[in-house]
């Protein structure tokens, strides 16, 4: 049975022409725009001849995919489509995102899980390291919550790391979160992030522009970028090395003309370089979510006049702390800093002080970081 959620609209936009188009190996979103643009509508590009596709210069390939259309993979979709909360959206349907379809290479059809009324949502994108420091993790949590609990719904890319603390903070929040999937939807990835993923299209939406069942490949990934900060209004970059994923979706930002952010952090952390790569590229440096706040928070409108504004700046929890927890404190920077060297800095032995690091790391004033080091939290106030 139908999904009664669903308005007719959302079923007769993606017709079996456009399925059969969309599932032409070889046909992406640009060689679609131009043949809409020759031909008008996705019926007359079915029912067009042989010879106006060959003057349209369709290679051999896509003729004979538009001849035989795959009838499995429509089927599949169909019967996909009759599940509960699940969309196929064409881009002449309303429900698909406005900022979205703006883009050149705007995806032909986009699948999505989860409350579509939340594509519509202005939306922060909140990317990074898969393999973060502690610190880079309890950033994205707290800039995640915080500019959640303000209105803003969090989107990213559901990857381990930066990707997944940005949807947990969000979800912790009570805001809606949008995970752009590199996928079809009938596979996550991570697989780690199955439970994550679940609780996403309870509050918020899994969204993909890649046919059911297909797996994750190195090259989708750049792809699912674009559609990131093409569904925001902001990018906010925490962590990330010169080489990485969050860098080509911070650009896709930048070209696609959206605010980016980036957190700067010691010169010493690699995963800080594409951070300063970003801010010399223009990006703006944030430093706490008031910043981003000041620069977005007045394009929510009556999103935000329904709320109060947040206290950005506020810190977790703080125990008041004893002299000598103070003196060790002080010593330890930003930047990772051995046992060994805390030692050299204060008056204790490598043993006091390793068990003092473990306090003040449950209490969260400090987080270990890779190589047996330590570094204060970059979110406690000094």
């Amino acid at each position: 049975m139908a999904n009664p959620d669903k308005t007719t609209d959302n079923i007769n936009t993606v017709s079996r022409d456009l399925l059969s188009i969309f599932h032409t190996h070889g046909l992406g979103p640009a060689m679609y725009r131009d043949l809409i643009e020759q031909l008008g509508s996705d019926a007359a590009i079915m029912s067009s001849s042989h010879s106006q596709r060959k003057e349209l210069k369709l290679s051999p390939e896509i003729i004979e995919g538009l001849n035989n259309p795959d009838e499995e993979a429509i089927e599949r979709d169909l019967e996909w489509l009759e599940g509960e909360n699940n969309y196929i959206l064409s881009q002449q349907s309303p429900h698909y995102p406005v900022m979205l379809r703006e883009i050149s290479d705007a995806p032909i059809l986009l699948y999505v899980h989860g409350r579509l009324e939340c594509l519509s949502d202005f939306q922060i994108a909140i990317v990074g390291s898969r393999s973060p420091t502690a610190g880079g993790l309890q950033c994205a949590l707290e800039f995640a919550h915080t500019l959640g609990e303000a209105g803003f719904s969090i989107t990213s890319g559901l990857a381990l790391g930066i990707d997944g603390a940005a949807h947990e903070g969000a979800l912790a929040a009570g805001a809606n979160t949008i995970a752009v999937m590199g996928t079809g939807l009938d596979r996550v990835y991570p697989a780690a992030h199955r439970d994550l993923a679940h609780q996403i299209a309870q509050n918020g939406a899994l969204v993909s522009e890649f046919a059911l069942g297909t797996t994750p490949q190195a090259h989708h990934f750049p792809r699912r970028n674009r559609i990131i900060s093409a569904l925001c209004s902001g990018c906010l970059v925490v962590e990330a090395a010169l080489k990485s994923g969050s860098l080509i979706t911070a650009k896709h930002a930048l070209d696609q003309g959206r605010e980016v952010f980036a957190i700067p952090g010691s010169i010493h952390n690699p995963l800080t370089r594409g951070c300063h790569h970003m801010i010399r590229q223009g990006a703006k440096l944030v430093e706490n979510a008031q910043d981003i706040y000041d620069e977005l928070g007045s394009l929510l409108g009556a999103q935000l006049e329904k709320t109060s504004k947040p206290d950005t700046t506020k810190v977790r929890p703080q125990k008041e702390l004893s002299d000598d927890y103070k003196e060790l404190l002080e010593a330890i920077s930003f930047d990772p800093v051995s046992i060994d060297t805390l030692s050299t800095r204060i008056e204790l032995s490598t043993n006091q002080i390793a068990s003092m690091l473990l306090i003040l790391e449950l209490d969260g004033y400090v987080n270990p970081v890779a190589g047996g080091g330590y570094a204060r939290s970059p979110m406690i106030t000094p």
